[in-house]
Parts: C-alpha cells; sequence; structure tokens
C-alpha cells in the first residue's frame, strides 16, 4: 500500500485521477440521493361544480385535476388549473349500475357507437388543457367491452391518456385502452370514501405504502374540505419520505406513448375528418 501510494506521489497526474475519481464518486452519490424512491400522482374528481372547487388548484405541488364537462365553473376553473401548473383531466360520467344520476353528457349502454363517441367528444371540446381522461362513476359501462372499445379509439385520436378508476372489479376499460393503443393506468386508492380526516388520513397512509413497495401509486379524491385540508397538511410529507408528487402522464411510460403513437397514425386506425370533428360526429356519425 505504501508502495503504491508513494509511487502514486511521483506521478503528478497520478493525483488528478485520484481527485477526479473522488469527485465522480461523490457527484454519483448526490444524484442517486436526489432519485425518488417512489412517484405519486393524485387525481381530484369532480371539479367544476362549484366556485369553491378552485380551492383544489391552490393544493401544493403538481395534483392532477379531473374536471366535469358542461358544470358551471369547469371550464374557467380548467383554464386557471392549467396556468397554475396543475395538469387537467375529463372527468366523463359513465352509466353507473346502482342507476346514480349522472348529469349532462353521460355516456350510456343504450348509446349507439356514433352517439357514445359524439358525447365524448363534445365534452372533450367542452374543456381545455385536458391531457387525459377518467371516469366519474361508470360502474355498469366499464364493463362492456365495445362501449370501452368505442370510447379508447376516441382518446387514441386526440391523443389522450386514460385513468381506470375501476369502479367496479370486472371492469375491461384499463385493459381495452392498452389494446387500443392508449396509455393507461388505473387507481390503486380512494381517499375520501368516507369523509372523515382520521379515515383519509389512513388512506393516505396506504397510498404511501404501495407507492414505496411498487415504486408508483395512484390516488383519487374529492374536493370535499376534509380533504382538502387533510391534503395541505400531507402532501409536503411526500418530499421528506423520498417520493416524488407527480402529474398522471409522469407515469406513462415512454414507450408506450411511442407504441400509441405509431398505432394512431395506421391508414385503418381511425377514420375522421380533419375539419370540425363535432359537427361531423353530429351530422354522420363517427366511424372510429
Amino acid at each position: 500500500m505504501y508502495r503504491r501510494w508513494h509511487h502514486c506521489r511521483k506521478e503528478p497526474s497520478c493525483h488528478w485521477r485520484l481527485l477526479l475519481a473522488i469527485f465522480f464518486s461523490l457527484l454519483s452519490s448526490d444524484l442517486a440521493a436526489e432519485q425518488p424512491a417512489a412517484r405519486v400522482a393524485l387525481v381530484i374528481d369532480d371539479v367544476g361544480n362549484s366556485a369553491s372547487d378552485r380551492e383544489v388548484i391552490a393544493l401544493p405541488g403538481p395534483v392532477t385535476l379531473s374536471f366535469l364537462p358542461f358544470t358551471p365553473h369547469s371550464r374557467h376553473l380548467a383554464r386557471l388549473a392549467h396556468e397554475s401548473g396543475k395538469e387537467v383531466m375529463l372527468h366523463m360520467p359513465m352509466e353507473a349500475k346502482a342507476g346514480n344520476r349522472l348529469g349532462h353528457g353521460a355516456l350510456t349502454n343504450e348509446m349507439s357507437q356514433s352517439e357514445l363517441q359524439s358525447m365524448l367528444i363534445k365534452a372533450l371540446q367542452s374543456l381545455p388543457h385536458v391531457a387525459g381522461v377518467n371516469n366519474h362513476m361508470g360502474s355498469d359501462l366499464t364493463e362492456s367491452l365495445p362501449h370501452m372499445a368505442w370510447t379508447m379509439r376516441v382518446l387514441r385520436y386526440y391523443p389522450l391518456y386514460f385513468i381506470d378508476s375501476r369502479t367496479s372489479v370486472n371492469t375491461c376499460a384499463e385493459d381495452v385502452a392498452l389494446a387500443t393503443g392508449v396509455p393507461a393506468l388505473r387507481r390503486h386508492v380512494f381517499l375520501d370514501n368516507l369523509q372523515d380526516q382520521a379515515a383519509i388520513s389512513r388512506q393516505f397512509d396506504q397510498l404511501i405504502k404501495l407507492a414505496l413497495r411498487q415504486g408508483y401509486a395512484v390516488g383519487i379524491a374529492h374536493p370535499y374540505p376534509e380533504t382538502l385540508s387533510l391534503l395541505q397538511q400531507r402532501l409536503p410529507e411526500l418530499t421528506a419520505l423520498g417520493i416524488e408528487l407527480v402529474p398522471a402522464s409522469a407515469l406513462i411510460d415512454d414507450e408506450n406513448w411511442a407504441a400509441r403513437e405509431k398505432i394512431g397514425t395506421a391508414p385503418l386506425a381511425v377514420r375522421l375528418p380533419d375539419t370540425d370533428i363535432t359537427g361531423a360526429a353530429d351530422s354522420n356519425g363517427l366511424a372510429l
């Protein structure tokens, strides 16, 4: 050991090599330390019904906001959200098994292909800056293979990603999206099925555990006062735990996007006009 160091003293370049080795070792350690242990996407559903929903825009970090179409405040708040660095999604109403009131613009089992696709396109065009779509309710419609295929062909055309809210254990929405070439994710944790801060906090803990275990997780919450209060308090904890809060689109694999682009430009992938899509859908229907 002594002889090697003694030899190094006679060779100035040896000192430089040693210093460079130490420098790059420290640099790589710093870079490794900066890599998050996991990533979380948090989607806030049902935004747009109330002017008070602007409070979700003030949540810390890149929370993703999913807006109901054709609601009084959705268009204005979606624009504000985008300007504030929040990702915008369409929260598309779909038929539920319980017969829940869906509101204007819902997709239902009774719709033909052209009716469903026309309504979906109108909903998409009702909001600015839409990056993706997830289902509002939909425990019935997301089990229907043809209806999901019609839905995903529209998303592939735009193109947009899809998050399956998984309101039914028998949903086929995510599988159909991926098979159609639409990048897709699934919801892992609902934070606020119970509108109680203690219960919401437990679900937030579950989201953290799942993200650390599998490297990422998708949570869905709603603009309830209890939820917003808890998220204001607890979202900053993620950084300390080595978890990065990201927009939902950040969890989409780059290779999946590339595959989608190839499929979306195939000659027979879609047959939509390049002009006004909504007008064409209303008059002639869509052949997707």
